[in-house]
């Protein structure tokens, strides 16, 4: 494992995440619940305690009360510990009064608190992608090619190659080239790296693990550029050392509400792509103390059930059903993820004045949908997905990629159908 002085994990807490939205229209991308009880900052978070690494930044800026709430209520080290998760919010200084303006703009307005860190070299990471990763062996595969810069890269398929930012790599792993989303046939025959048809390239993960020095003198001498993939590691590629660490698990950019969607769901497998039961490297949460769930009368089948949950003569196939949850008798819930709820409808913390109860109602049918947190749904609602239509914005609900989505504290009355037929 890196000593505490060797480095420091630097989070990009994400801009608007628009294409997530509704999910993000009050909070930000990394705070997304995921899996039932977790939060996407989970993942890093998790890696870089995982993998040794006890001083970690989160950047935040967009919507970011519920990532900061999370963050403080989960991420406190003990007294003997030397390690901290922190949070370096957006601010007005006397050198900046600006947003952040990207990803390596972000980084460059907290210089200062990086140099105060005292740390030999910075990884640089995303807050919104799912991955289980040892950031220690990266870190040895870094020392040992004394790099300035190394960059997780993973293979990818022909066909995906527009979609990533595709690197070149000489045998001995060094990184020569960089093209962003290349689709020119001559640029793409260039930039194979791998003697394999059917993935012969290497994509970028936005993964950079950097030397302090190297990394502060890149983005001042850059200090016009804002980005780390377009901008600044092109150029580094030029005049810096740089390496390509070889990544071949599981990776997934929850980008759209399509891949949050597929990801959440393909948790219901027997086995599942991204596995949360890991005894070696768990994914750590928010201990919330919750009893276990109380299902009656129910069948189950291929479904991720948290705890707290009251689910009664009812029908969960394949779906993923949060915190709290509360399903009544005679509904049925197929593909379909359920947040869950913050908090219990009878308790005191439910001010809204209601005369629907938290959770679903009796006798519904819902399918392929996305219920965010603490939403009310009514009796005999029917929610369907909306196979021909990719994008539809209602008082009530949100498609997107043909999947309904009902936004967090949103009531439904009861009898409602939601429906293409409709």
């Amino acid at each position: 494992m890196p000593q505490s002085t060797k480095v420091l994990a630097v989070i990009l807490g994400g801009g608007r995440g628009s294409r997530l939205y509704p999910l993000t229209k009050n909070r930000s991308k990394p705070a997304v619940p995921i899996g039932g009880k977790y939060r996407l900052i989970d993942i890093p978070i998790s890696n870089c305690i995982n993998s040794g690494i006890y001083k970690v930044a989160i950047l935040t800026q967009f919507n970011s009360v519920s990532l900061h709430r999370h963050i403080v209520h989960t991420y406190n080290f003990d007294v003997f510990h030397t390690g901290w998760v922190q949070i370096w919010a957006a601010e007005q200084t006397m050198q900046n009064a600006g947003w952040y303006q990207g990803t390596a703009d972000a980084v460059r307005k907290q210089i200062f608190e990086i140099l105060s860190s005292h740390t030999e070299n910075v990884l640089i990471l995303a807050g919104d992608h799912l991955y289980r990763m040892d950031y220690a062996a990266m870190y040895d595969f870094h020392e040992k090619n004394n790099a300035d810069i190394t960059i997780a890269v993973q293979p990818i398929r022909k066909d995906d190659a527009g979609r990533f930012g595709i690197l070149k790599r000489d045998p001995d792993y060094h990184i020569t080239r960089f093209a962003e989303k290349p689709k020119d046939p001559d640029v793409l025959a260039d930039l194979v790296s791998r003697d394999d048809p059917e993935r012969p390239f290497l994509g970028s993960m936005g993964i950079y693990l950097f030397k302090t020095d190297v990394l502060v003198k890149l983005l001042q001498k850059y200090s016009h550029l804002d980005d780390f993939g377009g901008d600044i590691i092109p150029l580094a590629i030029k005049t810096h050392t740089v390496f390509g660490y070889d990544f071949d698990g599981y990776w997934e950019d929850i980008g759209t509400i399509r891949s949050f969607y597929d990801t959440n769901l393909r948790m219901c497998d027997p086995n599942p792509p991204f596995n949360f039961f890991d005894p070696v490297n768990p994914i750590y949460t928010h201990a919330r103390f919750l009893p276990g769930s109380n299902i009656q009368n129910t069948r189950l089948d291929k479904a991720f059930v948290s705890e707290g949950c009251c689910i009664e003569s009812a029908e969960v196939i394949h779906s993923v059903i949060g915190l709290r949850s509360q399903i009544r008798k005679g509904s049925v819930l197929r593909d379909t993820i359920m947040m869950g709820a913050d908090y219990y409808g009878d308790s005191a913390e439910d001010y809204r004045e209601s005369t629907l109860p938290l959770g679903i109602g009796e006798n519904c049918q819902i399918s392929g949908a996305i219920l965010d947190k603490n939403v009310r749904i009514g009796n005999n609602v029917v929610i369907e997905p909306f196979t021909d239509v990719e994008d539809l914005d209602d008082e009530l609900y949100v498609v997107r990629d043909g999947i309904v989505v009902i936004p967090k504290n949103t009531e439904i009355p009861e009898g409602t159908r939601i429906s293409p037929q409709v």
